[in-house]
């Protein structure tokens, strides 16, 4: 499946995304971000959605520029994240702030060597993070793409590429009901 054979899945009730899903994927609908960190958010953030044709789709693409590094550090981001996130976000919500300096004790070093660029990995691990709820991860990894340059406006595209994707992931299976 293609990303225009996506977008006519859609129900009538997601016109919104129809449009979003066009923008979004391109340097213009996502400033600041290029377009392989731009397919490489939006793949980690389908993995994370679990909706087989959005990854399908967007792994299919014509102009994906994905390397096969790339797709497996979206695949890892979004696996690691799926720990961290309920790991993280726990620590955050409860009210008994003492495990927030227990160690986590999770093995974690593919977020010290994702085996691409960090910066881009950071900014597939924001959008997941975003996905999950994770407040805490959310922040960390903000601030570290921060620190390393990326703009408000990357950051932004990042979380607005992960929302999108998930509004086509939840048409797609409204559409199947």
């Amino acid at each position: 499946m293609s990303i225009e054979q996506l977008k006519q899945a859609l129900p009538d009730c997601a016109k919104d995304i129809k449009l979003n899903i066009s923008t979004i994927l391109t340097e213009e609908g996502a400033p600041n971000l290029n377009l392989n960190q731009i397919y490489g958010v939006a793949l980690a953030s389908a993995f994370t959605t679990k909706n087989q044709a959005v990854i399908a789709a967007l792994l299919s693409e014509t102009n994906n520029p994905l390397s096969d590094s790339e797709i497996l550090a979206a695949k890892s981001a979004a696996i690691i994240m799926a720990m961290n996130n309920i790991y993280y976000r726990f620590t955050h919500l409860i009210n008994d702030k003492s495990y927030s300096s227990m160690p986590a004790n999770l093995r974690m070093s593919v977020i010290g060597n994702p085996g691409i660029i960090k910066i881009d990995f950071e900014l597939y691990c924001l959008a997941v993070s975003a996905l999950n709820g994770c407040g805490k991860c959310v922040d960390a990894h903000a601030k570290v793409l921060t620190t390393s340059g990326m703009t408000p406006l990357a950051i932004q595209s990042a979380v607005r590429i992960a929302s999108i994707i998930n509004a086509v992931a939840l048409g797609i299976e409204i559409s199947n009901n």
